[in-house]
Parts: structure tokens; C-alpha cells; sequence
């Protein structure tokens, strides 16, 4: 990878179990991805001296040579005068295998080979710390015991009181549950002390190559309206010390199809954006997959719950999933739909009583019911909402060349679309999922994105042999389109901001709905004039999101990107590359950044990256 990755994925596995270093992984602790430590401890005894691959204290650091990330794994090599090191750092998290997304096992395999000709004796050892089972060292007791596997040898350590799923909120880390540290074969375990932490560790020796597991087992993953749900993997009442040697066993057959599914896409990125692009992808595909849980509820359905992460906490964020949304319908749209199920059950409650639809579904890990704006109207995003819940239904509709989902829902969806109808032309002074912008009236993007959900009811309509009806929901789109072309424009070419802001612009990223589906609402001319100006506007590492500020968005970036031509794709995707090759803040993927200075505004490792993949739905 020719980026300097603003943080490189170690673990990801879930919300909580997320593990990034910052540059050499050797010379700084590995960290959660809210900043917060959670020390990892690496060594290798070389002839008797020791050696440090991870983390800042014991031996010296054994020279970092290079790092390359894939979509699932990232390499890290060393070298000495004596050997050369190689960590590859694996969490297989499949997306199409809702077990393997779910398995809270990580790998770390180590391997050497001389590099002065010489037979050498080499150990390894891993130390985990405290932190990883607490939300602050010292916020709590660690202890731990030796846990007996057929396939090696492992030990766990957790918090002493194991208060399971008792609080919600953004900045915290799991407090409950237990870590397990696992080598395959023989190996000893224990635990220790280390830079002012209670520890366990591991160690074997390294003759060529040694595998070590890092997995977590939360006891219980998601509060769903007030009943506890086990995670997906749990199902048949698997335990943790199985998934552990299953994970063991099967390492060579996962990694294989894990390395298979991160060379296509590459492969498939650089097709279709060239190397840079590929690179992006690469780097947010475990980013947007452990910002997610996997569970079932009640009845035996799928439910993929979101954080989030660094904005509010929220989970299920209806204006998170949209723009996540390109990934899942790329490679597995039932994921997509266990984003929305929650959205659904808590929109056919008694606690929700507006006509529009909400915004989340609660406050990660506790879905019980929408958290944002406190029930407050003026805080509400009605027409965003109403306008992503109907795009993604018939975006799944289409996907699958099934309207099930939607037929399911149509109930729901028959009343958004009718506020759509009614708000959606000229929306009232309401906030839209870039809601850090604040309040605004008569928002241009945010009546494309009403079209485009209109345009999507029509489509629904049409797949249930409602065809009269879809005709007519087909014509009200086109007539919005029509009032939005005439009543926006500017004289450069380009459209407004809103309606009664002559002159200004904004990334109209909700019309690329239209390019991808070919509904044909908005002429050529329209995307023409559009990807002129933001060429115009561009600085140095993106194009702002609108007029009122130089900060922009990663997401709507490479959204609006995918509305011209092969030389503007590339021409955006070399900003948004450029931003974060050279990003200060080094964080898992921030979305919200300046395009002056590519400095973080906020926000980091969200599932909005999903929406980089949308260029691969482009024929």
C-alpha cells in the first residue's frame, strides 16, 4: 500500500473489540479506536536477546521495514542484522459468511526466516493488558485463569464484577465479557504485570512460524427492546473455547478465502478507479465491518446494529446506514436489511407518533427506541429519513431482483412516501444527515434526495404489479425533478445550495441515485454542470461540502465522484487518497474532515466508508 494509513487495523471484530496502532507499530501502544490505550505487548527473543514487534516497552524495537493492508489482513515486517519478522494480523470477517462476520477471533501469524545465514533460536510472546477488558486501566479489577483447548493452549481475563450490557454511550470501552489470548500447539500462559496493568500472556517457540488468537466473548451483545440478545455465532449454543479451536484448526482454509475475497476486490477497485481507489477500499472495508454487530432476534432474523462511533453513539442510524449502504448491496444485502429491521419495529410502535420516520433505533448497545434530539420535532430529519428508508428498500428490491423486504414494510413506506409528497418539493427549515451544518430551508440536496425516494416507491410499486400506481408516484418525481431543475439553478451551470441561495452550491450526492438506477429524472446537462463546479471549488484534498465551509465529506465525496466521467472519478478519488495519506490525525478513517488542510473536524472509524464501494455498482 503506497498510503501512510492515517491508523492500521490490527483486530476489528465488533464496536468493541477494535484494536489500531498509529505508524510503526513498534515505537506506540496499540489503541481502541476511540484513542483510548488497550496495550498489546509483542516480543521475540532472538538467541536470547529480546526483541519488540509491538508496542512501547520491553527489548528494543526490532527495525519496522513495511506495512501492507488488505481488506482483511495487514503485514507488518521487521528486520535485524540476524532475521527478518513478519506479523500478519488477520480478522476474517467475510462478508458474505454471517458466521465468519460474527466469530469474534482474530489471528496473529508470526513468522521469520534468517537474514545472516545462520540457525537461530526464537521465541515469541504476547502480552494483552487490562485495558482491553475494562473501559479505563484501574476502572474495575482484571483477573484471569488458564482456559483448556484441544488445539493449543490459551487463558482469559475479564473484570472481576461482570455487570453484562449495563450502559450505553459513544466513548467507552467493554467492561464485561472476557478476552482470550490463544496459541496454537504448544505454548505456555500466564499472567503478569506490565507498565502498571494486570496482563496475560502467551509464548511458544517460533521455529518457523507460530499462530496466537485474540477473541472476546461478550456474554450478551445487544439490548433489543428490553430483551438481551447473544451474539450471531452463539447459535446452536456453540462456546467460545470451540470457536477458538475452530478458528485454529480452519486457520489456512480462512485465511485463503479471506486473502481470495481482498485480492478481487482490489482487483475490482482498480478496474474500476484505478490503484488509489483500491487502496481506499482496502483500508475501509474492516473499518466499516467492526463498526457493526451481528445478532438474531426473536423470531430468527437477521439484525446488523451500527455505532455510531465518535458522533453520538446512536444505533441502527437510518442516516449512518445510507450512506453505508453500497458495500452490503454489493456483497450481502441481508445485511442491510438487519440494519433496517430495527428501524421498522420501533416506527410500528406506540412510542413513535410522528408521520415521518426516525432517525435510530437507540444508543449502542441498547436498541430500545429512538435517543436523538430527545423527542424534540425541531431535531428531527423528516424528509432525509422518509427519503433513505424508501431508497434502500427498493435498493435492496433491486439488488435481489425481490421486493420482499419492501412488500413487508409497504405499510411504513406508503406513509413516508406520502410525506415525501407533501414536504419533499420544497422541505421546510429542517436538518438533513449533515446535521453539524445546522438547520436549513429550502435545501436543494435534501429535495433530491425526496425524487429520488419517490422514484423508489415507484419502483416498489412496479415490482408488486401495482402499476397504475407507479406510473402515477413515477410522474410526481418527474415533476419535482422538474421544479428542482427550474428553480435552482445557477447561472454558472451549477444548482444551489437552496432555492433562495442564488450562486451557491453544495455536493448533490443524493442524485446519484439516478445514474446508478437510470431513471433518467435529471438531464446530462444537470451532472455536467454539477462536476464542473466542484472542480472549480476544489482545494487541495477534497471539494468542500457547500458553501458555507471548507470541511468535507469522504463519503458524499466519492458519491458525487461517481456522476461523471472515468478522468472526474479519479480526479476526486486522488483528493479524498491525497487527504488521507497526509492526515495529522491518525485515527481510523475520519468522514468529516477540511478539504483546505486535511485536518479532522470529527468523527472517525464510521460505517459511512461503506459508501466508498459505491463506484463498483456503476456499470
Amino acid at each position: 500500500m503506497q498510503m501512510r494509513m492515517p491508523a492500521i487495523p490490527l483486530i476489528t471484530v465488533d464496536p468493541y473489540f477494535s484494536v489500531w496502532s498509529r505508524d510503526r507499530i513498534n515505537e506506540c501502544w496499540p489503541e481502541h479506536w476511540t484513542g483510548s490505550r488497550n496495550a498489546i505487548l509483542g516480543t521475540v527473543t532472538v538467541d536470547g536477546e529480546e526483541w519488540r514487534f509491538l508496542g512501547r516497552s520491553g527489548g528494543r524495537p526490532i527495525p519496522q521495514v513495511g506495512v501492507e493492508a488488505e481488506a482483511t489482513s495487514t503485514k507488518v515486517t521487521f528486520a535485524n542484522e540476524q532475521i527478518e519478522l513478519t506479523a500478519l494480523f488477520t480478522s476474517p470477517l467475510l462478508i458474505t459468511d454471517l458466521y465468519l462476520c460474527s466469530r469474534p477471533v482474530s489471528y496473529l501469524k508470526l513468522s521469520w526466516r534468517p537474514l545472516d545465514g545462520r540457525a537461530h533460536t526464537v521465541t515469541a510472546r504476547v502480552t494483552c493488558g487490562e485495558e482491553l477488558v475494562l473501559n479505563k486501566a484501574g476502572e474495575g479489577r482484571a483477573w484471569s485463569e488458564p482456559v483448556a483447548l484441544q488445539e493449543g493452549a490459551g487463558v482469559r481475563m475479564g473484570n472481576g464484577e461482570q455487570k453484562v450490557l449495563w450502559r450505553c454511550g459513544d466513548d467507552l470501552r467493554i467492561d464485561w465479557g472476557y478476552l482470550y489470548l490463544a496459541v496454537k500447539g504448544q505454548a505456555r500462559v500466564g499472567n503478569t504485570a506490565f507498565e502498571g496493568l494486570y496482563g496475560v500472556w502467551a509464548q511458544t517457540e517460533l521455529k518457523n512460524e507460530a499462530l496466537f488468537a485474540f477473541a472476546y466473548d461478550d456474554i450478551q451483545s445487544i439490548r433489543y427492546f428490553g430483551r438481551h440478545l447473544p451474539a450471531y455465532w452463539k447459535k446452536g449454543g456453540k462456546t467460545i473455547a470451540a470457536a477458538i479451536d475452530e478458528a485454529l484448526a480452519d486457520y489456512d482454509r480462512v485465511y485463503a478465502a479471506a486473502h481470495a475475497f481482498s485480492e478481487k476486490l482490489t482487483a475490482d477497485a482498480v478496474a474500476k478507479g484505478g490503484e488509489r481507489y483500491a487502496e481506499l477500499l482496502s483500508l475501509a472495508y474492516r473499518q466499516v465491518m467492526a463498526a457493526h454487530k451481528l445478532v438474531e432476534d426473536e423470531e430468527g432474523q437477521v439484525l446488523y446494529i451500527s455505532k455510531e462511533c465518535f458522533s453520538n453513539a446512536c444505533a441502527a442510524t437510518v442516516d449512518v446506514t445510507y450512506p453505508s449502504a453500497p458495500l452490503f448491496l454489493l456483497y450481502n444485502p441481508e445485511l442491510l436489511k438487519g440494519m433496517l429491521r430495527p428501524i421498522m419495529r420501533f416506527a410500528r410502535s406506540d412510542a413513535w407518533q410522528w408521520d415521518f420516520a426516525p432517525h435510530d433505533a437507540g444508543c449502542y448497545p441498547h436498541v430500545d427506541g429512538q435517543v436523538y434530539a430527545a423527542g424534540n420535532r425541531d431535531w428531527q430529519m423528516p424528509v432525509e429519513e422518509c427519503g433513505n428508508l424508501i431508497i434502500l428498500c427498493d435498493a435492496i428490491a433491486r439488488a435481489e431482483n425481490d421486493a420482499s423486504f419492501a412488500k413487508e414494510h409497504l405499510d411504513l413506506l406508503s406513509r413516508w412516501y406520502r410525506y415525501l409528497i407533501e414536504y419533499g418539493e420544497d422541505p421546510e427549515n429542517q436538518i438533513c444527515t449533515d446535521d453539524f451544518a445546522g438547520h436549513l430551508a429550502h435545501n436543494c440536496n435534501l429535495s433530491l434526495k425526496a425524487v429520488m425516494g419517490i422514484a423508489g416507491y415507484a419502483d416498489i410499486l412496479a415490482r408488486l404489479g401495482r402499476e397504475t400506481e407507479a406510473a402515477a408516484a413515477m410522474e410526481k418525481a418527474r415533476a419535482y425533478a422538474a421544479s428542482f431543475l427550474s428553480r435552482a439553478k445557477n447561472e454558472d451551470g451549477s444548482w444551489r445550495l437552496a432555492y433562495d441561495r442564488p450562486g451557491t452550491f453544495s455536493l448533490k450526492y443524493n442524485a446519484v441515485w439516478d445514474k446508478l438506477w437510470k431513471t433518467a429524472l435529471f438531464p446530462p446537462e444537470f451532472f455536467a454542470g454539477e462536476i464542473a463546479r466542484y472542480r472549480k471549488e476544489a482545494l487541495p484534498y477534497g471539494v468542500p461540502l457547500d458553501s458555507r465551509e471548507k470541511y468535507t465529506k469522504s463519503d458524499w465525496t466519492l458519491w458525487v465522484a461517481c456522476m461523471g466521467d472515468e478522468a472526474d472519478f479519479r480526479f476526486f478519488t486522488d483528493l479524498l487518497w491525497r487527504a488521507y495519506h497526509t492526515m495529522r490525525s491518525r485515527v481510523p478513517m475520519t468522514d468529516w474532515y477540511y478539504a483546505d488542510t486535511s485536518e479532522m473536524v470529527g468523527f472517525r472509524h464510521r460505517t459511512v466508508q461503506g459508501g466508498l464501494f459505491l463506484r463498483l455498482m456503476m456499470e
